[in-house]
């Protein structure tokens, strides 16, 4: 037992060294030259994995800036989970719950890595859509509309989308950034921009109450105070129908 405790003292005496090298001493009998194998695999290994998943924050964040970042990502989090893919999740939730934002940093930063984000999430995303009770041809408006299950509506204050080493923005917009992250029928993941009208009409639909897009669209309506219920239905039924070319909206609910 005295064996095995010392064993596991000295490998979580190696994992803390690895993941915060410059304030943390190595663990003693280990040669220095084995060990900075370990702490070049280690770093440039999930470091090359989110730069991957977080190729616009990569690029607004001068290097040092970027690995500053990361290093105290990696001495900070504490992950619960051993899965690469997930990884990128687990940098999220630093960000949103740990992280203090520097002053050299942009305050849209983590509005841009959640978006980056969504990509990779929504591609590994498992619920398949359930394609037998949904006819693809049904009217959405006299229909009830089926959502996908791949597919989240998403809410920023910075234009995340539009963010670029030549633009990057100080100040949230006025207006709320409305986007759809969605995975087709043919595994293709893509981004629709929407307005605050389309997010509230899939917000209504994912609720999954059995109305037909004539009476969610007739609630909107009322909602946004407009005296014609008939002109936002017309137009609800362009939205409809665009949302079903990107299999965001997949059909009507078979009766």
């Amino acid at each position: 037992m005295s064996d095995k405790r010392t064993f596991q003292q000295l490998q979580y005496e190696f994992a803390a060294h690895i993941r915060d090298p410059d304030h943390v001493d190595a663990p003693e009998g280990i040669e220095n030259r084995r060990l900075a194998i370990y702490r070049e695999l280690f770093y440039n290994n999930v470091q090359s994995l989110l730069a991957g998943t977080f190729p616009i924050l990569r690029k607004v964040l001068p290097d040092p800036q970027w690995h500053r970042l990361l290093r105290r990502y990696f001495s900070r989090h504490q992950s619960h989970t051993p899965l690469f893919l997930e990884i990128p999740q687990e940098f999220i939730s630093y960000l949103q719950e740990e992280h203090e934002l520097a002053e050299d940093e942009p305050a849209f930063m983590l509005e841009l890595a959640h978006y980056e984000w969504a990509e990779l999430a929504v591609s590994i995303l498992e619920d398949d859509p359930d394609l037998q009770n949904v006819d693809p041809r049904g009217d959405p408006i006299d229909g009830v509309p089926v959502i996908s299950p791949t597919c989240w509506s998403l809410a920023y204050t910075y234009p995340v989308h539009m963010i670029k080493p030549d633009f990057q923005p100080t100040e949230p917009n006025d207006e709320a950034t409305f986007l759809v992250v969605y995975r087709n029928q043919n595994d293709e993941v893509g981004f629709l921009e929407i307005n605050a009208v389309t997010a509230r009409l899939i917000e209504l639909i994912e609720r999954d109450e059995g109305r037909t897009g004539r009476e969610i669209l007739e609630q909107i309506a009322e909602e946004i105070g407009h005296t014609d219920a008939s002109v936002v239905v017309n137009a609800g039924r362009d939205i409809l129908e665009r949302l079903h070319r990107h299999d965001v909206v997949l059909g009507t609910a078979k009766s």
